[in-house]
C-alpha cells in the first residue's frame, strides 16, 4: 500500500486526525495554520520536523498526496476547490459548503480535477449506527418509512475554557451559526443507514435567549431547529442538527414497514430492535437491547479512537478510497456532501420563511447548479471584515445585550 502524504489545513482539529492517517501508513508532510502557537502544538505531536506555513497559498505548492481541510466550519469549499486544481485528494472535516453557490463551483471544479473528495463525517461509523445500518441492509426491518437523528450538544455558558477555545473573538463563526447549519452529525447518519438523499426540507426554530448574566456574544438565540426532509425514496427524516435541548446525547431511530431500531439516550452503545408480532424474522426475538459488537480486524485501534471509533473508521476509509482510486459511497462523497450543505443552508431559510418547504438541489444536474450558482448568501463575517447578508437567528432582530457582551470579554481575559 502506498504511503500517502498528508498536508494538514487547520493544525486544531486537523492534528487530532492526523494522528489515525499514520497508523494507516501515511506520512504528515506540511502543516498550515496563521495561529504561531497552534502550529507549534502540532510540532511537538509529531515524532520528526515537518514544513509549517502560515499562509495556504504556500502551503498547497508542497508536494503532498492528499489535505485535511480542518479550517474553519464554514470555509472548506474554496480550499477544496485549489486542491482539484492540482489533484489533490480532500478529506473534509464537516460541510462542504457555506452557501449554496461555493456548493456549485466546489462540484464543477470536482468534475475537472482527479481528486478523491470525502466528506470526513465520522458519526456514521460509532458502533450502534454501523449496527443500524447492518440491520437495513438485512431487510428485516422490510421498506424504511422514517428515521430520526439527533445531535444534542449543550455547553456551560460559563465555561470559560470552551469560550476561549471556541468563541474566542466576537465575529467567530460560533456567534454567528444557525442552527441548522451543523448539520452532518444528525443527517448523515440516517443517510447513511438508509441509503436515503433528501430532496425536500422544511424547518422550525426553537427560540429561547440566555438570561442577562450569561456571558454572551452569541447573535443566534435559537437553541434548536426541528428539520423534517422528505426523500427520495418516500422515506421521511426528522433531524435537530446541532442543538441544545435536554441533556447532551447523539440518538439516532429507524423505523420500517416490519419494524424499528434505536439507540436508546443515556444508554451508552446500546440498541433496542423491537419487530411487530406477526413479523419478527426467523431465529429472531420480538424485543431485543443488547450491544453490538464492532468484529473488525482494527478493533484495538477502533476502540482507542475519538467519537466512538468514528474518527478512525473515516480516515481508513479516505486512505482505502485514494490507494484504489475510487470515490466514498453515499453519504461521504461530494454530491451527499452538497446535499446535506443545503439541507442547512436552506432548511434555516424555511425558518425564515415560516417554514416554507424548499427542494434540495442535486448538483450533479447543472440546471439544478444555475439556480444557485450566483446565490452567496451566508451568515458569517468574513475575514476582510465583509458583513454577513444572512441572519443568522429565527428572530432576524436578535442580538446579544451590551451587558452579555460586556461579560463575554471579562471571560476572555481570565
Amino acid at each position: 500500500m502506498k504511503k500517502l502524504r498528508i498536508g494538514v489545513f487547520g493544525a486544531g482539529r486537523g492534528m487530532d486526525l492526523a494522528g489515525y492517517f499514520i497508523d494507516l501508513n501515511s506520512e504528515i508532510v506540511a502543516i498550515c495554520d496563521n495561529h504561531k502557537e497552534r502550529l507549534k502544538t502540532a510540532l511537538a505531536k509529531l515524532d520528526k520536523p515537518v514544513a509549517t506555513y502560515e499562509s495556504f497559498d504556500k502551503f498547497i505548492e508542497h508536494p503532498m498526496d492528499a489535505v485535511i481541510l480542518a479550517n474553519n466550519f464554514y470555509q472548506h469549499a474554496p480550499y477544496a476547490v485549489e486542491c482539484f486544481r492540482r489533484n489533490i485528494h480532500v478529506f473534509c472535516e464537516c460541510i462542504s459548503n457555506g452557501t449554496m453557490g461555493e456548493g456549485v463551483e466546489l462540484v464543477r471544479a470536482f468534475e475537472k480535477s482527479k481528486s478523491i473528495y470525502m466528506l470526513a463525517e465520522n458519526y456514521p461509523q460509532m458502533l450502534f449506527n454501523r449496527e443500524m445500518k447492518r440491520v437495513v441492509d438485512s431487510g428485516n426491518l422490510g421498506k424504511i418509512l422514517y428515521a430520526e437523528g439527533e445531535y444534542n450538544h449543550p455547553v456551560n455558558p460559563w465555561n470559560t475554557a470552551f469560550t476561549k477555545t471556541y468563541k474566542f473573538y466576537p465575529n467567530h463563526w460560533r456567534h454567528f451559526l444557525p442552527k441548522t447549519y451543523y448539520i452532518t452529525h444528525s443527517l448523515g447518519p440516517v443517510m447513511h443507514i438508509t441509503g436515503a438523499t433528501p430532496k425536500k426540507v422544511t424547518a422550525f426554530a426553537m427560540f429561547a435567549p440566555m438570561a442577562e448574566d450569561v456571558p454572551n456574544a452569541s447573535h443566534s438565540a435559537d437553541r434548536a431547529a426541528n428539520i423534517t426532509t422528505l426523500n427520495d425514496d418516500g422515506s421521511v427524516f426528522r433531524v435537530t442538527a446541532c442543538s441544545a435541548f435536554g441533556a447532551h446525547h447523539n440518538s439516532y431511530r429507524i423505523c420500517g414497514t416490519k419494524g424499528q431500531l434505536e439507540n436508546l439516550r443515556g444508554m451508552g452503545e446500546q440498541v433496542m430492535l423491537r419487530y411487530n408480532s406477526w413479523e419478527v424474522p426467523e431465529g429472531e426475538e420480538r424485543e431485543k437491547l443488547y450491544k453490538p459488537s464492532w468484529n473488525d480486524k482494527d478493533e484495538a485501534l477502533i476502540e482507542k479512537s475519538a467519537h466512538g471509533g468514528g474518527d478512525f473508521l473515516t480516515v481508513r476509509m479516505f486512505v482505502e478510497c485514494v490507494n484504489e482510486g475510487k470515490q466514498p459511497p453515499h453519504p461521504f462523497d461530494i454530491y451527499s456532501a452538497t446535499v446535506m450543505s443545503s439541507v442547512g443552508i436552506l432548511g434555516f431559510r424555511s425558518i425564515l420563511d415560516g417554514g416554507k418547504p424548499y427542494d434540495i438541489p442535486d448538483f450533479r444536474k447543472e440546471e439544478d447548479r444555475k439556480l444557485y450558482e450566483n446565490d452567496y448568501l451566508t451568515p458569517f463575517w468574513s475575514d476582510d471584515g465583509g458583513e454577513p447578508t444572512l441572519p443568522c437567528c429565527s428572530d432576524p432582530n436578535y442580538k446579544p445585550s451590551e451587558n452579555q457582551m460586556n461579560l463575554y470579554f471579562e471571560e476572555l481575559k481570565k
